[in-house]
């Protein structure tokens, strides 16, 4: 008898403690956030520019207004720059934003809206929110002015993209409602392009075929010297010749008005490129053999 009532009692403690504690073991319902986060990543040029963000909806309100408005973002007003907390940019490498030097690292970006000129502020914290008493200006390590535009059509949600991307730039475009304002990333690649030719094919006794050639072509792209393009891809074409280095031939020798030797190169490219089926370069040497035949009267 005695040991039935104590098991008795073992099992009710036991089930008041699973009571007890089935509230804390029961998991939190997931819900959609009104504002999700988003990250976006874009290499310009050498460079990994990263912006993380949360992105609040329009939901039929007032976006950008003066105070008579009840606007979300008051015109003169320091935004985070979307919702919840403030923006963050990332720059892997040292860059170059709307002509101010901003070291490599990570920075809040805060924006002030206006309705004829938005001033665009990078910052190196991110916590101290985007309240006038609690913003730090000397922590500022850019601050610029750029100009609104109106968008072609509605943004429902506020959007952060890169857009008109160059080899070494790209413009950071934020979209919400009718509004968009943008500002320009420049990264410094010229300087580390020629470190790793100097490094790779200048003083390399024996440099690679591929390092040639890629040399010869960022040469050529960038309107360098010409004569020492030329003869990096000739050593890279005389060992391995592939249609689209050959190809990078033609266009340098047809930039030295070498209308004869842009052919010959172009001829050789496009037979290369037949024999690979590859249609594509087979239209481009045809389309410069016009041109380098038609330029030089041959």
């Amino acid at each position: 008898m005695l040991k039935t009532s104590s098991a008795l009692l073992t099992s009710m403690a036991l089930a008041g403690a699973l009571l007890l504690s089935a509230p804390t073991a029961q998991a939190q319902l997931n819900t959609p956030a009104a504002s999700p986060k988003s990250t976006v990543t874009q290499r310009v040029g050498l460079t990994e520019v990263t912006i993380t963000y949360y992105r609040p909806s329009v939901k039929g309100r007032v976006i950008f207004g003066d105070s008579t408005s009840k606007a979300v973002v008051g015109y003169g007003k320091r935004w985070r720059t979307g919702a919840n907390s403030t923006t963050a940019i990332k720059f892997s490498d040292d860059v170059t934003v709307e002509g101010k030097k901003v070291p490599a690292g990570e920075y809040g970006l805060y924006t002030i809206p206006g309705k004829t000129e938005w001033t665009v502020v990078l910052n190196k914290s991110l916590k101290q929110g985007a309240d006038v008493a609690g913003f730090k200006a000397a922590d500022d390590v850019a601050s610029f002015k750029v100009k609104p535009y109106k968008l072609g059509q509605k943004v429902e949600t506020f959007t952060i993209n890169f857009a008109d991307l160059t080899p070494a730039t790209a413009n950071v475009d934020m979209q919400w409602e009718m509004t968009g304002a943008k500002f320009k990333v420049i990264a410094d690649v010229d300087s580390k392009v020629m470190a790793q030719i100097d490094e790779k094919v200048i003083k390399n006794a024996s440099p690679s075929a591929n390092d040639l050639a890629a040399a010869a072509a960022y040469y050529y792209d960038n309107n360098k010297d010409a004569k020492q393009a030329l003869a990096w891809i000739q050593k890279a074409n005389a060992t391995e010749p592939k249609f689209w280095n050959v190809l990078t031939e033609a266009k340098i020798r047809l930039k030295m008005k070498d209308y004869k030797g842009a052919v010959t190169a172009a001829e050789q490219s496009k037979k290369l490129a037949q024999e690979a089926k590859n249609a594509d370069y087979v239209k481009m040497n045809d389309a410069l053999i016009v041109d380098a035949k038609k330029a030089g009267k041959l």
